[in-house]
């Protein structure tokens, strides 16, 4: 059965941090999973650059049933129905660069994330998205990403082909596809000078 997983998981003592890679400078990454493809992603992102991590949790979970909840997403789509989040993260204008992640969903942005993105005032911030997807790319998820975020510098995105759950393929970022996957997210990193 699977399960979205979104579940707030601030990283603290019990988890340990990469060093600073950018000096003074706090990060937060923030994301939705359901498969935990997107989930391993912002992990590997922490290794390399440090930070806290938020899983962003609903106070009404969706369905773990994939069709309904698809059928769900795609109704909050169409009337821009952003569901409210259990998930509260306090002080957010310590952070300075924030990573925000999550899977294509219908070839948009998944709702959990536009409520993100519309709760919290991101300006004067460093927007960082990434994206997992079943092979048909981002969407319209980045420039969404912009659009909630006129005021801050969104930095270069980074998409990477995860599970395709409609076909029962689910979570794949483990093992060589893991390493493959770290490889690929230090070169995003090096290029936009997060690393």
């Amino acid at each position: 059965m699977v399960r979205l997983l979104l579940m707030v998981m601030v990283m603290g003592s019990s988890c340990s941090k990469a060093q600073e890679v950018v000096p003074g400078k706090k990060i937060l990454i923030v994301y939705v999973s359901r498969t935990n493809n997107t989930k391993a992603v912002a992990q590997i992102i922490q290794r390399n650059v440090g930070g806290d991590l938020v899983a962003l949790e609903l106070e009404t979970p969706y369905p773990a049933d994939y069709k309904i909840t698809v059928d769900q997403v795609s109704k909050e789509n169409e009337t821009g129905y952003l569901p409210p989040l259990k998930t509260k993260i306090n002080n957010i204008s310590k952070y300075d660069i924030i990573f925000v992640g999550a899977p294509t969903w219908g070839m948009q942005l998944p709702p959990p994330m536009k409520s993100f993105l519309s709760e919290y005032n991101l300006s004067g911030k460093t927007v960082v998205p990434f994206n997992t997807n079943a092979g048909y790319g981002i969407g319209s998820s980045f420039e969404t990403v912009k659009e909630f975020c006129p005021k801050s510098t969104v930095l270069e995105g980074f998409s990477i082909k995860g599970g395709i759950e409609r076909d029962g393929v689910l979570f794949v970022m483990e093992g060589k596809k893991e390493e493959e996957a770290e490889g690929k997210i230090k070169s995003w990193l090096q290029k936009i000078k997060l690393l």
